[in-house]
């Protein structure tokens, strides 16, 4: 069945057009508490990063658990992982997240975790979808749902972000900057870091609501590689607004993305006989981590973009660890989901491990050239069925041989078209992708004329 709402990471969009409106998330609140309800589930937690949008899409989410009879706990500014652990161990029976993860402030979204901190089934989705479709009733007022704030949140995730490390590793000495995207992590993040014994730099920790992912946080992580050339800093960590993703720049100011984490991560877990199963990456994952993992003897599988998908192959595979090159990390051993600051501790744990920097660490894996193109779009384009773009791709593939990679999709979370290329020749990996998105282009305004 295919689903109205829910996308690849919940509901998503601009806010103020449907479905991010209050009165939606009024109906959504509601419908995911008959879902609960009708299995017994009688609370719910519900946090948010920082846009400004959260405050009044909080509200609404609580009314509509409230009429639905389940009982509300307020989490407020929370990473997205932090959520996750926090439904599991507060014995919660699902987690709210009000986010839009890297997106702009003016965007915003709401995705769940099921009671086990982990994404949920699209039987429930399915459910709550059908709930949203009807009318929306309030139970007897004996039975309304309470609401309360949850004052020790921040803490308790704190404490249990230091424990994904051991406790002989000695990470005085150490600089790091920290950069929380002005989001979710940023009363969270420096103090895991200082309370490990780091000295910490923090930039991107002044939310205003409107200023999350603006030109800092994992997406754009330029301030970051000035800030720790800056200071002089062994590393600095980049996570985005809601908290899942993580970039890291080594004292060189390199830029250090998912894949390249992924293989330092997989090469200490394999080394100390901790690492079961393949490792996952996406179809966006860089060929370069490929042969690297291969002359480990580690295998790699590859999901469909997004982490939903890569936890899938996770569970089906037995493994522990996997991602995309954009940060997004699954340390299954310690977490359930995506935590960037978990990885970014397992890299850490690594360098106090080897006495290597961050910049020998990710030597042992040679990145293959990959440009990726983002075409905005205003209207749905069928890529596979229209001929001249499958023709240029073809084209393409054929020239790169069994160097180099095309992928061409949609986003599932935003109105773009993404053009990826990878080969060994920059300058020709370059001129390809613009090739496609020409073409892309080209269809795009033939179809707005036909309109």
């Amino acid at each position: 069945m295919a689903k109205k709402y829910f996308g690849t990471d919940g509901i998503r969009g601009k806010v103020g057009e449907h479905p991010i409106t209050a009165d939606f998330l009024l109906k959504l609140g509601w419908a995911a508490g008959k879902v609960f309800a009708n299995e017994n589930h009688d609370i719910v937690l519900v946090g948010k990063d920082t846009r400004i949008s959260g405050y009044m899409f909080e509200s609404a989410l609580e009314a509509g658990l409230t009429a639905a009879g389940v009982d509300t706990h307020l989490l407020g500014p929370m990473p997205t992982p932090g959520i996750a652990y926090l439904t599991r161990t507060l014995r919660a029976h699902a987690g709210i997240v009000i986010s839009a993860s890297h997106n702009p402030y003016y965007d915003n979204g709401v995705k769940f975790f099921s009671v086990h901190g982990t994404k949920l089934p699209d039987e429930i989705e399915e459910e709550i979808e059908r709930y949203i479709d009807s009318p929306m009733t309030t139970v007897e007022s004996s039975g309304l749902g309470r609401a309360k704030r949850v004052v020790d949140a921040a803490g308790r995730y704190i404490e249990f972000c230091k424990a994904s490390v051991p406790t002989r590793l000695d990470f005085d000495g150490l600089r790091i900057v920290v950069d929380c995207a002005h989001g979710a992590t940023y009363h969270i993040a420096p103090h895991v870091f200082s309370e490990i014994g780091a000295e910490v730099v923090s930039i991107g920790v002044e939310p205003n609501g409107l200023n999350i992912n603006d030109e800092c946080g994992a997406t754009k992580p330029q301030k970051l590689a000035e800030t720790v050339l800056a200071y002089r800093a062994d590393l600095g960590i980049a996570l985005d607004g809601d908290g899942d993703r993580l970039i890291m720049v080594d004292h060189k100011g390199e830029i250090v993305d998912g894949d390249e984490l992924i293989y330092i991560i997989a090469k200490s877990k394999l080394e100390a006989n901790e690492l079961t199963g393949p490792v996952i990456g996406t179809l966006m994952t860089n060929l370069g981590m490929e042969i690297a993992l291969k002359q480990l003897g580690i295998n790699l599988l590859r999901a469909k973009v997004g982490d939903r998908y890569v936890m899938e192959l996770l569970v089906e595979n037995k493994g522990i660890l996997g991602g995309e090159n954009s940060g997004h990390i699954i340390c299954l051993d310690k977490t359930t989901t995506g935590d960037g600051i978990i990885a970014a501790l397992q890299v850490m744990a690594e360098m106090q491990h080897t006495g290597k920097n961050l910049h020998e660490l990710k030597s042992g894996m040679t990145k293959f050239p990959q440009v990726l193109l983002n075409i905005k779009t205003k209207a749905p384009l069928d890529l596979d069925s229209n001929e001249a773009i499958q023709k240029v791709v073809k084209n393409v593939e054929k020239k790169l041989g069994n160097t180099g990679r095309v992928l061409l999709r949609a986003s599932g979370t935003e109105p773009l078209i993404r053009v990826m290329v990878e080969g060994q020749d920059e300058d020709k990996v370059t001129a390809y992708a613009n090739q496609i998105a020409d073409e892309v282009n080209k269809a795009q305004s033939m179809g707005t004329m036909d309109a």
